[in-house]
């Protein structure tokens, strides 16, 4: 009999209320991408008929949050992630379904090697956010953290 390990986004989906209260499509988790798709759907709208801000924002840290689970999934014995800051830049309308796209700001190896050497590393994740067209409608970095477990 064999077990099935849950995929990052299925991991995601049952632990984090918000990333399956907006249904989030988690399409591409490894430790070099993360890629995440908002539907569009009437209740996430905003006053103009696109995904509102903070669905968006949820949309691009849920990204952030897949691609360290990836990166760093081995370190959870030891350390736990815990996002430190965020900023989020709106660029260009949103309308229909949108994509947030993550990637690390510096190596995992780099990181890890802080972690070894007994200090609580920092490190950016980058995120676009896309419409279907391919237009960049936001950006955002969300700077993490890996606080060793007590």
């Amino acid at each position: 009999m064999s077990e099935t390990v849950p995929s990052i986004g299925e991991l995601l989906s049952s632990t984090v209320p918000m990333a399956r209260t907006l249904k989030l499509e988690f399409l591409e988790t490894t430790p070099e991408r993360a890629v995440v798709r908002l539907p569009d759907r009437p209740e996430y709208h905003n006053h103009i008929g696109g995904p509102h801000a903070g669905a968006m924002f949820t949309l691009a840290e849920s990204a952030s949050g897949a691609i360290v689970l990836a990166a760093f999934g081995d370190q959870l014995s030891r350390a736990v992630p815990l996002a430190v800051r965020a900023e989020i830049g709106y660029k260009k309308v949103a309308m229909g379904p949108v994509t947030a796209t993550a990637t690390l700001g510096r190596p995992a190896s780099e990181v890890v090697a802080e972690l070894d050497a007994g200090t609580r590393p920092e490190f950016p994740v980058a995120i676009t956010i896309e419409r279907e067209d391919g237009a960049t409608t936001g950006e955002m970095t969300v700077v993490w953290t890996l606080r060793p477990n007590s």
